[in-house]
């Protein structure tokens, strides 16, 4: 058995995914950054035709956001798309942290990222109709809430990127279900 404990990793890893709206029958894209260690997803945003200079903007929102919690991550990786210009590296270099290009056609040298993606694609946003940017930014961020407090993930010895991993999880007697987006997903936790 695993050791409860966790040490954060000091890697964060960033991509996009697509969704075509119901309405335009244009392709929206997402862009997300995750925390390895401890899986937590931020959702930067969502757009039309992202560009270098919006990408770029996207980062230095989500290193405010973070604010003194930036100084441990070391790396982050990305693909090589033209969207992550040398701009966007340049904030992360100034913030200490190096950039890693993942080789050409090589999805798996940013694994996290990719299955991040396909998680959400797979869960969420295939399953229903996106009426445009706005609809998709609410979508992901409703979906990110219980990613980040409450899903059990594997790699965490199936805690949640929230959870405190010092308090040891005793089995629930009763439990409720909680919708989200209106049952497309359903977070369980214990009656009190």
């Amino acid at each position: 058995m695993r050791s409860c404990t966790r040490r954060p990793t000091p890697l964060l890893a960033t991509d996009f995914f697509h969704v075509d709206c119901a309405i335009t029958l244009k392709r929206l894209y997402v862009f997300f950054v995750m925390e390895v260690g401890t899986r937590t997803v931020h959702v930067l945003g969502v757009a039309t035709h992202p560009t270098g200079d919006w990408v770029t903007q996207q980062a230095r929102n989500l290193l405010l956001q973070l604010e003194d919690r930036a100084h441990p991550f070391r790396f982050l990786i990305r693909d090589r798309d033209a969207k992550f210009t040398q701009a966007f590296d340049a904030v992360f270099a100034g913030n200490g942290i190096q950039v890693l290009k993942a080789a050409p056609r090589a999805p798996k040298m940013n694994a996290f990222a990719e299955r991040r993606a396909r998680t959400a694609r797979a869960e969420c946003t295939d399953r229903m109709l996106i009426f445009g940017e706005r609809h998709l930014r609410t979508v992901s961020d409703q979906y990110a809430t219980p990613y980040n407090a409450a899903r059990a993930h594997r790699g965490l010895d199936l805690r949640a990127p929230g959870d405190d991993p010092t308090v040891i999880p005793f089995p629930a007697g009763r439990v409720r279900r909680r919708k989200i987006l209106g049952g497309l997903l359903n977070d369980y936790h214990r009656a009190s």
